[in-house]
């Protein structure tokens, strides 16, 4: 039987949309710095692989057209590699794995590239009447919520109160400050060479300067929890969520290469794991971050697993208000879950997350199962804008 495993992962560093480092970066340089670096790191030779699909939350403006086609010409790779581009909003780069190792498992292909991509400070604002299909505003307009309201919706409908949801977002900050510090994140990040715009405040100007990003920078170590509680929320009075306790806008990319296990086992690679399934489901648009408790049940069925059988799990941080109600309602013991931190302190591009919690999850099960040889699997689980979850599944080697 075939099986689709990952040779190798590489990402960019999270740099805070509009005012980082990649806030002029065209998108297809931007999904070029990790596909590029993703190849390098495997030892193939880039003519084995035959496409790359990649996930990108809001394929518009300058993330338009087809992205995945440009992103290969953008990195140098051979002509003769396809491109494609999907979207299944902050799920696109899980969903990109889950393409490539089906083509792969089912179509007989031998390997593949996936990963995900988000320039939030080059994407397009929708959200205008022409952008939506009258019928739909009509009857079902919650399709259309901004995620910040379904995180205020999930927190006032469950109870999820103010201060768990701080408290929780501390933890975040804390295990990133930590991971940082122990270097942990070192082996994922590639240093990107940029040109970065700066307005200057008092006159308007923009002026361009080139800079190396070579790490994550839109978590804040010096957090308190006092100091999370003086936070507003952004909605107003009777409301949850503020800067501390949901996900920054940043911008990034990451990229993985997947091979077929026997020919990898041929080429003389050394894989990190296996991707094994992924599982959808919907619920209602306006409590869309609760997604993953009706996505993981399904996954860990198909697999005959349980919650206790995953070592590690890494659940998408939108919100502290639905990772919260996901972490009790599925009964994850803390200890293993967002073991380093999560997208309120290390960010959020929508496209890629899903992608870099694949890789991070497979080199952090590596480094456990150095220690520990019984560590065998984690879960990469994410909320979907729309109303949906997404649960994929890994066997770490």
């Amino acid at each position: 039987m075939r099986e689709a495993v990952i040779v190798s992962t590489a990402r960019t560093p999270l740099a805070k949309s509009h005012r980082g480092e990649f806030n002029v970066t065209p998108a297809a340089q931007l999904a070029a710095y990790s596909v590029k670096a993703a190849v390098e790191r495997s030892g193939m030779d880039p003519a084995l692989i035959e496409d790359l699909i990649l996930g990108c939350g809001n394929p518009e403006g300058m993330q338009g057209k087809n992205l995945g086609r440009q992103t290969v010409i953008r990195a140098g790779l051979p002509l003769a590699m396809g491109g494609a581009t999907v979207t299944r909003f902050c799920a696109s780069g899980l969903q990109s794995i889950a393409i490539a190792a089906g083509r792969i498992v089912a179509e007989g292909v031998d390997a593949m590239l996936a990963g995900g991509v988000e320039s939030i400070s080059g994407a397009r604002a929708l959200g205008t009447p022409a952008d939506l299909d009258p019928w739909l505003v009509e009857r079902k307009p919650e399709l259309f919520m901004a995620m910040i309201d379904t995180a205020d919706v999930v927190a006032k409908r469950y109870g999820i109160s103010r201060e768990d949801q701080d408290a929780f977002s501390l933890l975040s900050q804390q295990r990133t400050a930590a991971a940082q510090a122990a270097g942990i994140f070192d082996s994922e990040i590639i240093p990107c060479a940029a040109r970065m715009a700066e307005k200057n405040k008092d006159t308007g100007e923009i002026t361009y300067r080139d800079v190396v990003a070579t790490q994550d920078n839109c978590n804040r170590p010096g957090t308190t929890l006092e100091g999370l509680a003086k936070l507003e929320p952004v909605k107003g009075a009777g409301n949850f969520v503020t800067a501390g306790n949901a996900s920054q806008l940043s911008d990034g990319s990451s990229a993985c290469v997947v091979v077929e296990a026997k020919v990898a086992e041929r080429l003389g690679l050394q894989p990190l794991g296996a991707f094994r399934g992924l599982a959808i489901a919907g619920c209602e648009p306006d409590e869309m971050g609760i997604g993953p408790v009706f996505a993981v049940p399904k996954l860990l069925k198909r697999h005959g697993l349980t919650v206790d059988d995953i070592d590690l799990w890494e659940l998408n941080e939108a919100f502290a208000s639905q990772a919260l109600y996901c972490q009790r309602q599925l009964d994850i013991p803390m200890e293993r879950l967002n073991v380093n931190g999560g997208a309120i302190s290390i960010g959020h591009p929508f496209g890629m997350t899903g992608a870099r919690l694949a890789g991070h999850i497979l080199l952090e099960g590596q480094r456990r199962k150095a220690k520990n040889p019984s560590v065998k699997y984690g879960v990469v689980t994410m909320c979907i804008a729309g109303g949906m979850g997404a649960a994929g599944l890994f066997e770490i080697f």
